[in-house]
């Protein structure tokens, strides 16, 4: 629905006041709401574009329907507009600003402060010594950043702490196989695992180079003082990073270190992609696609950048641009780069070689992103018009949310909550509900009812993902379920859609149900599909908390059972020693010296373990 002409003029006449200075535009919604933030350099010729009559992109379209006025900051340079629109975007999250992961989110590689350092992933940065690397953009590349080290650099793929473990078990197949240093044998002192550890660390800074020269020089002065086996370890070591080096996608000389960052976009979508360039090679990459709900353009990119790399742990000296930005802005993000960074950073866009041939290969892969994000969401949204005509639905079901019950017994019984936002998993909005009030009964009806009704009662929240009504109730359940979540709806004067996904035999999507009859989706193979894989998801959900909750508690029993140790010392102890395996091979010794654990704690938790030894 476009912006009523009343509406148009009455903007457009506020906007045309505005002086041609810098400065950052609010757009409010009729209830006072913030739907997008932008800055510019000339305020009045950027705000009255949005009122002006002519043709505009969709999604600009969209959002200048929804406003009902605007406010204006005015700033003396487009550095301090640059700043001021970063801040407002945080403090508002408007609708059409893309909107980035929280840095909790993302996870990084830390190599712990130990004696023989461990390389584990950490979504969480912690106050310690130890050494932080990322973030990454997801789990997958951390784990195999992670692997590809242990595999290069001969480090231990176990669990094992040293020097705690050290003889206490024979070394494992990766030893045996000359794929691991082995310290379990006491043969790697900590100088010498330190070394190699340090070795990780450069090449997760992208110092692959310097690593190769460091090595080289270690294999000739270990072959001169006739330490052959440990100039064979450094031989083996350059070759295995050569092969490494080999593998990845070498796009720069080997001293090169730089994000590149590229720019795509039609009528619709558009797409930022991020190369991350370590020691020459792309050891890395994120895509940010905006859809037809988000405003991501050349006017807003300089605000996206800032947000982008002010959750990460690291920034370049230099980063490139497939797009051109003036000269001020140019400057302006280089400073508060730099700020960011603790050096300085700069930006360019290179007109020729091969780093504007580097600039096109990212755009290429930002448009081969929107090329495949319109595929998905035709599909997607091609199977929600199908459902909605199926269910006789009065609207497009954007948002659909799904629950489950899953119990062990009638402990752990838990209720799982997924979304699905235009065809799309949102992460983000899921939600678990430990079930309260059955008193030791295993009553899936009431436990749904008591989800649900949690679940409305946020309904009156102001802001927020519960705040939003669902187009659509889906239940992991048959006629029982949706006739108990019916009659809850009803009590709360709510007209909310709701079924059940019900399942065949083989525990497979057989059709949708209401409290009446069942609608086959079998012969309708997009709304299949869909269904099919938010049954799937809300069944891992839900299964996945209540296996935590099943972990947790008897990892904790088993050390609550003994005699003085109580839920905090456990908590200690699991802590301390890595898990309930650790507390059983740690001697007396290694338990008193755990902070809040007594000699008599200690010799109670090692005969609770150890019970042949009490007669001894």
């Amino acid at each position: 629905m476009p912006i009523r002409e009343e509406d148009r003029k009455r903007l457009l006449e506020k906007a045309n006041t505005l002086p041609l200075t810098p400065g950052v535009y609010i757009m409010k919604d009729r209830g006072g709401g913030v739907v997008y933030v932008g800055k510019s350099r000339k305020l009045k010729n950027r705000v009255s574009q949005y009122f002006q009559n002519g043709e505009k992109n969709i999604k600009t379209a969209r959002m200048v329907a929804s406003v009902q006025d605007f406010e204006y900051f005015l700033c003396d340079t487009e550095m301090e507009a640059l700043t001021l629109e970063n801040t407002l975007i945080k403090q508002h999250n408007p609708k059409y600003n893309i909107r980035l992961k929280d840095a909790k989110s993302y996870p990084y590689i830390k190599i712990t402060d130990e004696p023989y350092p461990r390389l584990v992933m950490t979504r969480k940065r912690d106050r310690d010594r130890g050494r932080y690397f990322g973030p990454y953009s997801g789990t997958s590349t951390v784990f195999s950043v992670i692997d590809t080290l242990r595999r290069t650099l001969a480090l231990p793929f176990c669990n094992r702490r040293f020097p705690r473990d050290i003889g206490k078990e024979r070394p494992c197949l990766y030893y045996q196989m000359g794929r691991c240093s082995g310290p379990c044998t006491g043969k790697v002192s900590e100088a010498e695992f330190s070394e190699t550890v340090n070795l990780a660390a450069d090449i997760l800074r992208g110092h692959t180079a310097k690593v190769k020269r460091d090595l080289t020089e270690q294999m000739y002065a270990h072959a001169e003082a006739e330490r052959f086996e440990a100039a064979a370890r450094c031989r083996d070591t350059i070759a295995a990073l050569d092969r490494l080096h080999q593998k990845q996608t070498v796009v720069a000389s080997p001293e090169t270190e730089q994000d590149v960052i590229g720019y795509a976009s039609d009528d619709v979508t558009s797409c930022v992609s991020v190369f991350y360039i370590r020691g020459g090679a792309v050891v890395d990459k994120e895509d940010y696609v905006a859809g037809a709900e988000r405003i991501l353009d050349l006017e807003t990119v300089g605000a996206f950048i800032c947000e982008h790399y002010r959750v990460r742990e690291y920034i370049p000296k230099q980063i490139l641009l497939s797009f051109a930005l003036d000269e001020e802005e140019l400057t302006g993000l280089s400073r508060i780069l730099s700020d960011m960074a603790g050096h300085k950073v700069s930006l360019r866009t290179p007109e020729r070689g091969p780093s504007k041939t580097l600039c096109e290969l990212v755009c290429s892969n930002a448009a081969e992103k929107i090329r495949r994000y319109r595929l998905d969401a035709e599909r997607d949204e091609g199977a929600l018009v199908r459902l909605s005509e199926l269910l006789g639905l009065g609207s497009y079901p954007a948002r659909i949310e799904s629950y489950d019950i899953s119990n062990l017994g009638t402990e752990h019984i838990t209720a799982g909550m997924i979304v699905c936002d235009e065809g799309k998993f949102s992460r983000s909005d899921y939600r678990y509900f430990k079930i309260k009030s059955l008193d030791g009964t295993t009553d899936d009806y009431g436990a749904m009812r008591e989800a649900l009704g949690r679940r409305l009662d946020h309904l009156s929240d102001e802001e927020g993902s519960f705040a939003r009504l669902p187009d659509l109730i889906l239940l992991d359940g048959g006629r029982g379920h949706v006739s108990t979540v019916r009659a809850l709806l009803d009590e709360r004067g709510l007209d909310i859609p709701v079924f059940g996904m019900v399942k065949d035999d083989f525990h497979k999507t057989r059709a949708l149900c209401t409290d009446r009859e069942e609608i086959s989706i079998a012969r309708e193979n997009q709304v299949f599909m869909l269904i099919y894989r938010i049954q799937e998801e809300v069944h891992r959900f839900t299964v996945s908390r209540m296996d935590a909750a099943k972990r947790k508690t008897l990892t904790h029993s088993s050390l609550t059972k003994i005699r003085g140790i109580g839920d905090a010392k456990a908590k200690k102890l699991l802590k301390a020693f890595g898990g309930i395996m650790g507390v059983k091979a740690a001697t007396e010794e290694e338990l008193a010296a755990v902070s809040g654990i007594s000699h008599t704690d200690a010799q109670n938790i090692y005969l609770h373990f150890h019970p042949k030894e009490s007669s001894t």
